[in-house]
């Protein structure tokens, strides 16, 4: 049995312009695509590009609609917060006074 022979330079040229050769040879064996076949194909391309534009869109608006609640939501924190602070001393007391007397009555019906 003989040993392995490392293939030469030409030969590897010759072989990689052979496989070349091969493949322009069966692209070129390749049937033409019709122009009906091409048709269809870009009326389902354009089909595809407009339902994913469609639901961009509808991500879109859903995002900003997100982002519109959170901002009230916020702005209603925030005027909460603002009344709570804006109350008086006075207001204060009579607020934690009836809430001290609406647990004693509580309390006091057990």
């Amino acid at each position: 049995m003989s040993s392995y022979k490392e293939p030469s330079f030409q030969e590897r040229t010759a072989l990689a312009n052979k496989a070349k050769l091969d493949a322009v040879k069966q692209l070129r064996a390749k049937p033409p695509i019709d122009e009906a076949t091409l048709a269809v194909r870009r009326e389902a391309a354009e089909a595809r590009k407009l339902v994913q534009e469609k639901a961009r869109e509808e991500k879109l608006a859903a995002r900003e609609l997100q982002k519109a609640l959170k901002l009230e939501q916020a702005q209603k924190l925030t005027e909460a917060e603002a009344e709570a602070a804006g109350k008086t001393d006075e207001e204060r007391k009579i607020e934690r006074d009836a809430k001290y007397a609406a647990r004693k009555s509580r309390k006091g019906k057990k």
